[in-house]
């Protein structure tokens, strides 16, 4: 099996185990400065910078050079951080002094959980969005992430064990198999965690940040299926590797005769909120993404 795995990708294995081993020596406040900085170097430079320039033209019509290089380089600095933290997931905690984290709108998720059943918590690319999650998990709520695996299966193993040892043990890849696992996860009453705001070919068409772009209804869909909150999880970074996890409004699927309409209700409902949320903190969203059919 080893002898099968490309040779590129056990180099780019051996890199990233190297880097964070250094990222660990040097603590999380120097490590996140450390990725950010370099990050807010190298980025704006690389062509793919180019779609997000192109995304916040046509999102902030009319924005400013200056505004939009602004928010590019701080879009990098925050991803070179979120990369550095990796080798720092053990030092979040929302509940533990100096757990780098606080929660906002806490009693929205307790009140969620006195119900006794499962919460589909949703999210975007924001702050560290690998930290979303631990606003529950560290209340002893059972959730299970979907995640994007990574192609280099190496890599991927790595980055889902850290997750794995440090956010939730309980994960799920995107595809077939992996919403298979989650629907009977789900059935035995537990919660999920997914991010929401990246493209989705077969997805629905639904309103995000004023223009329609396919977006993935998993969400709404298992919420209405197993009559479950959908709870809106934003994260915040407030300065170097400190971080605010903004609990939003509770979603709540309708059951009506007509099931499209109360998906992509629930849908525009999330992603009013996760709009909300990007346009007050541009810089701190991923616009990497080929988000709408224009872009």
């Amino acid at each position: 099996m080893t002898s099968q795995i490309p040779l590129k990708w056990r180099i780019e294995a051996v890199a990233l185990r190297l880097l964070l081993a250094l990222f660990r020596l040097l603590g999380p406040d120097r490590a996140s400065a450390m990725g950010g900085a370099i990050a807010r170097f190298v980025g704006p430079k690389l062509g793919v910078s180019k779609r997000a320039r192109s995304n916040l033209d046509l999102i902030f019509p009319g924005i400013a050079n200056e505004q939009a290089e602004w928010i590019v380089r701080g879009m990098w600095e925050n991803l070179g951080r979120t990369a550095a933290e990796y080798a720092h997931l053990d030092k979040f905690d929302p509940y533990r002094e100096g757990g780098r984290m606080t929660v906002r709108n806490r009693a929205r998720l307790e009140t969620l959980l006195a119900e006794g059943q499962g919460v589909i918590f949703v999210g975007g690319h924001l702050g560290n969005w690998e930290l979303q999650t631990i606003a529950a998990t560290r209340l002893g709520v059972q959730v299970m992430a979907v995640y994007r695996a990574a192609n280099n299966v190496l890599v991927d193993a790595m980055i889902a064990a850290l997750r794995a040892r440090h956010v939730t043990p309980h994960l799920a890849p995107k595809g077939a198999a992996g919403a298979r696992e989650l629907v009977g996860w789900l059935r035995q009453g537990n919660s999920a965690a997914m991010l929401v705001d990246q493209k989705m070919n077969d997805g629905i068409a639904a309103p995000f940040m004023g223009r329609m772009a396919m977006c993935p209804p998993a969400p709404a869909q298992l919420a209405r299926r197993f009559n479950y909150p959908i709870l809106p999880a934003m994260m915040r970074r407030v300065g170097g590797a400190h971080f605010e996890i903004v609990l939003g409004e509770p979603v709540r699927v309708a059951h009506s005769d007509d099931r499209d309409a109360d998906i992509l209700a629930a849908v525009a409902a999330y992603n009013g909120q996760l709009e909300a949320f990007i346009r007050r903190y541009p810089e701190q969203w991923l616009w990497l993404h080929r988000r709408w059919p224009e872009s």
